[in-house]
């Protein structure tokens, strides 16, 4: 058998109080069984003596409740089951999704499969496993206990045999428990790739590689199903071989109690009470080697989810307001980030000065880290070396939801969501009133989109800004930011890289005009986007391990 989860235990405390829940269910049904077996003994007996038709029918009644009570016992248990699993469920999706959010992991399909089918998996340890393995300790410890008062022989030989379920069970689970981790490890790959190539089909099919792709799809198909097949194997053979030692250990008691009824050694009474308890003590431990498989699955589930996400970041106390960004200095002092899954960090000992006011561009070549720099001044990422500083304060220790109010950020790629215009512009300052709204398209150059809608502002956006152009999506992020006039930071990357070029001058004019007296950083190729700057920085990224270089110029204006 396989231990419980101990760490699992620590990362989720529901899961110690449900322990405690099903030790109570334990103690209850092995008391439940005891009783059962004496009223089914008593009654068969009294059955064989032609007893009176009243007394038949009571001690019927008296067993009836006793069966009722367990199937209600059973009935509650897994209503507690299923209750604490869906908050394992969630706790465990709600750490993927965070590895996305806070550690911008792109592994999308792996993650996809990992949150949906994988974590799906955990319900056989919860829901099945768990139970059954308590029940495995507190049902025959009952039944050993009865059967040394009632017939010492059958106790001892049911001791001597019992241990020999867990051991097969062990030995099984040694093997079980790798095949089931490549079990997972090939359908999480499978998933990204099939992921993969989806998303990119237009290419494959421009390149005349998408028969090659479905073939290699295939290829990982196939050694799932292979790995799934060996899987299964094991579980049944386990299963055979569970249930022939159960069945040859109950015999060794069931042979000797026919004979000693026969020699009249034993009463009748005694040796209906060992045959019916002598199966109860066995078949818990049955029932959890039959749900090894199960759990070992759930737990490699769990294991996986240890690898991709870390366990949520413990929230530090605010020690200071934020403070006003146009007059605070922002320095990064050997920050490194690392992203999981990748030999080489996103930056290693970053040290960068912000001057309060002052325009950078951060430009290098695509994976220098430009695009992380800002996610760690966003709170997306934190730094995994080094910290950054906020007028001297760690950005860290100051209140996330207050510093992200105090900043305008533009990405690469706005997200919209279903809704009208108005709806996703103003995420940017839900108070902002429609000539807020007006005012900020305009300085985004979307007006021009505007007029051709039949309902302007109030037109409704499909999923993802269905509907609209990439450029008019990228608009509606910057009219988002524009919004936000109040922020003393700036955050865009490539803020106009799908604007044309008259749109472009416009945007860059709108933008120069709010960051004035503002700190501003910049991710920026396009020697438009560098002409705002007042000092263009430079991030190369360089071999395995090395630190990240920063080279810094200033910008001449004529």
């Amino acid at each position: 058998m396989r231990p419980i989860d101990k760490q699992l235990l620590g990362e989720l405390p529901v899961l110690r109080r449900y322990l405690l829940v099903l030790a109570g269910f334990g103690v209850l049904l092995a008391a439940v069984v005891l009783v059962q077996a004496e009223f089914l003994a008593a009654l068969l007996v009294g059955l064989a003596g032609h007893p009176a038709p009243v007394a038949v029918s009571t001690a019927i009644a008296a067993l009836a409740t006793v069966v009722t009570g367990r199937c209600l016992l059973t009935w509650y248990q897994g209503r507690a089951a299923a209750a604490v699993t869906a908050s394992v469920k969630s706790a465990l999706r709600k750490r993927i999704l965070s590895s996305i959010v806070e550690r911008q992991d792109q592994r999308a399909g792996e993650l996809a499969t990992l949150a949906g089918k994988g974590v799906d998996a955990v319900d056989g340890y919860l829901t099945g496993y768990l139970p059954q393995l308590v029940v495995s300790v507190t049902v025959p410890i009952a039944v050993i206990a009865r059967l040394f008062a009632a017939d010492l022989a059958s106790a001892l030989v049911i001791v001597a045999t019992l241990p020999l379920i867990p051991v097969f069970a062990i030995l099984v689970g040694l093997h079980t428990k790798a095949s089931t981790a490549r079990q997972w490890r090939l359908l999480s790959t499978l998933g990204g790739h099939f992921l993969d190539m989806v998303t990119g089909l237009r290419t494959l099919k421009v390149f005349g590689r998408a028969r090659a792709q479905a073939g290699a799809v295939r290829s990982v198909a196939g050694a799932h199903a292979d790995a799934t097949m060996r899987t299964l194997r094991v579980t049944f053979l386990s299963a055979l071989v569970l249930e022939l030692v159960a069945t040859l250990s109950v015999a060794l008691v069931a042979v000797p109690i026919g004979f000693r009824l026969l020699d009249g050694t034993i009463t009748a009474h005694v040796a209906l009470l060992v045959l019916l308890l002598a199966p109860e003590a066995y078949l818990p431990l049955r029932a959890a080697g039959s749900k090894f498989h199960a759990s070992a699955e759930g737990l490699a589930v769990v294991e996986q989810v240890r690898t991709v996400a870390r366990p949520p970041a413990t929230t530090v106390a605010a020690v200071t307001e934020v403070p006003d960004l146009r007059t605070v200095r922002i320095e990064f002092r050997g920050v490194t980030v690392r992203y999981p899954g990748r030999a080489t960090p996103a930056l290693s000992e970053v040290d960068l000065v912000i001057e309060p006011g002052e325009r950078i561009a951060l430009t290098g070549p695509s994976g220098a880290g430009k695009s992380t720099v800002l996610a760690v001044l966003l709170g997306l990422v934190r730094p995994d070396e080094g910290a950054v500083l906020v007028g001297g304060t760690p950005l860290v220790e100051l209140d996330l939801q207050r510093w992200r109010e105090a900043l305008a950020w533009v990405p690469q790629r706005p997200t919209l969501f279903p809704g009208s215009i108005a709806d996703n512009i103003a995420l940017g300052r839900p108070s902002a009133t429609a000539a807020d709204l007006a005012e900020a398209g305009r300085a985004a150059e979307l007006a021009p989109v505007i007029e051709r809608l039949p309902d302007g502002y109030r037109t409704t956006l499909g999923e993802g800004g269905a509907g609209l152009s990439s450029g008019q999506r990228q608009r509606i992020g910057l009219a988002r930011a524009l919004l936000r006039t109040e922020s003393g930071l700036f955050l865009l990357d490539e803020p106009t890289s799908r604007l044309d070029g008259d749109s472009e001058a416009a945007a860059l004019a709108a933008i120069g005009r709010l960051a004035t007296g503002r700190t501003a950083l910049l991710v920026a190729h396009r020697p438009a986007v560098l002409g705002l700057a007042d000092r263009v920085v430079e991030l190369n990224s360089v071999s395995k391990g090395a630190r990240s270089v920063l080279g810094s110029q200033a910008v001449t204006r004529a």
